[in-house]
């Protein structure tokens, strides 16, 4: 079970630094002045990325790991195992700050509402969901070094 639980841990945290990074190209790389259809593809195709890859990688890394505590003991009594279970709600926060406005701004453009009719916004939006994509990164990569490295933290009296 424990190896089962790592192995789903590794794959849900590959999958889920995966699309915040590939999120974080596609906006870095938008255009500029973005049409009504292009918009459109941007935001749909953002969209799937963030229901389809982030939004169950997400699910499956806090999963897997707050089960990973449960079933193995030591866990339960090291340090680092606790802040990363903390960071775990930073990456639920992320996430669903990603997940959340995408669906929104494409139900918009599935149904063909004002979209992007001020690229002031549109902008805003794009800067926003980067910043949040380079947040999770960010994350992420401290939970992967909490992992690898375990560091020891004090023990204090309780």
């Amino acid at each position: 079970m424990r190896r089962l639980l790592k192995f789903l841990h590794s794959v849900a945290a590959a999958g889920l630094m995966g699309g915040a990074a590939a999120m974080a190209i596609v906006l870095m790389f938008a255009p500029a002045s973005i049409g009504d259809a292009s918009y459109s593809a941007i935001v749909l195709g953002m969209s799937k990325l963030a229901a389809w890859v982030i939004g169950p990688s997400m699910a499956l890394t806090v999963i897997t790991g707050l089960l990973s505590m449960a079933v193995h003991p030591p866990f339960q009594d090291a340090g680092w195992v606790w802040v990363k279970a903390a960071t775990g709600i930073l990456v639920l926060q992320a996430g669903l700050h990603i997940i959340g406005p995408l669906q929104e701004e494409a139900a918009r453009a599935a149904r063909g509402l004002a979209i992007a009719a001020d690229a002031a916004e549109t902008a805003r939006l794009f800067e926003a969901e980067i910043n949040t994509a380079w947040v999770l990164l960010g994350v992420s990569v401290a939970n992967i070094a909490l992992g690898v490295w375990r560091p020891r933290f004090p023990q204090y009296p309780v």
